[in-house]
């Protein structure tokens, strides 16, 4: 199966709207194979680096916290770059590269190099020449490191105008999320159309054979952490065969129930259940 193709194919259809506890069972079994991926990472003494990209609030941290919830901690890092120094900013591939993963080693980066492919651009952030730089040399940077041993596979995960409006509201009013959210997030919104533009733009210029990019669709967080999982590890030759087939969906699955100011909401699965949760806790604030 052809990369590219890997995420619109019947292997993801189970994960579409799957309840919690099939998300918990499936969960563990990937991630039991994400150990076997690292075993064989740390023995031969591969690179690995693992791109997420995607909006503000499309769930990139927390797909890597799954990622690496029972991964050996020395042997993986994951790197969230702040604001670029003027010296990195003019050295950006080496502001990158400084962070690839050492032999043995898996690296997670959460938003990467192309930053400047994405919000730099959107928000001013680089000027036009650097962008125009960026885009006609990364391709060949990437397969540059690839062709010398590095293993990169890249995944954007995307979220709708709507779900992302609903998790910064989210956001605003958890105690424990709070900080999660900045003015800079709502200045990015402000500019969604225009970071559209350049998210198009790189993935026509940015994806290869060598280098491809795979968008999974992130409105739903349990599906989305699966997804990303499912996808990794195909790309990569971990086992002598990837035989790794989801669970086959149950007869019956777990339903249900909550009450809102008297109110009775029965049958409901587990992201119904969530999303009316969610806004009582909202609206009752």
């Amino acid at each position: 199966m052809k990369s590219n193709d890997f995420t619109g194919s019947k292997f993801f259809e189970f994960y579409n709207n799957i309840d919690y506890p099939s998300y918990q069972k499936e969960k563990k079994r990937l991630q039991v194979e994400l150990l076997k991926l690292q075993h064989w990472v740390i023995n031969n003494k591969k690179r690995v680096a693992l791109v997420f990209e995607g909006r503000d609030a499309a769930g990139k941290g927390g797909s890597i916290k799954r990622f690496t919830e029972y991964m050996m901690p020395k042997h993986f890092n994951v790197v969230e770059l702040g604001i670029p120094t003027p010296k990195e900013s003019k050295n950006w591939f080496r502001r990158y590269e400084k962070h690839f993963p050492a032999e043995g080693e898996i690296t997670f980066f959460d938003r990467s190099w192309y930053n400047r492919a994405l919000i730099e651009p959107t928000m001013g952030y680089c000027t036009k020449s650097q962008y125009k730089y960026f885009m006609k040399k990364v391709l060949e940077w990437e397969e540059f490191h690839i062709k010398n041993g590095l293993i990169l596979v890249k995944l954007y995960l995307s979220v709708s105008k709507h779900t992302q409006l609903f998790r910064f509201k989210e956001r605003q009013v958890d105690p424990l999320k709070y900080w999660k959210y900045s003015e800079n997030d709502k200045y990015a919104r402000e500019h969604w159309d225009v970071f559209t533009k350049y998210k198009e733009q790189m993935f026509q210029k940015t994806s290869s054979a060598k280098s491809p990019w795979a968008i999974i669709n992130s409105n739903n967080k349990l599906e989305t952490r699966l997804k990303s999982m499912l996808y990794i590890l195909s790309q990569i030759p971990y086992s002598k065969s990837f035989d790794f087939r989801p669970l086959k969906k149950s007869e019956s699955r777990r339903r249900y129930s909550i009450s809102i100011d008297g109110v009775a909401f029965n049958n409901l699965n587990y992201r119904q259940f969530l999303l009316l949760e969610t806004l009582h806790g909202l609206y009752k604030k």
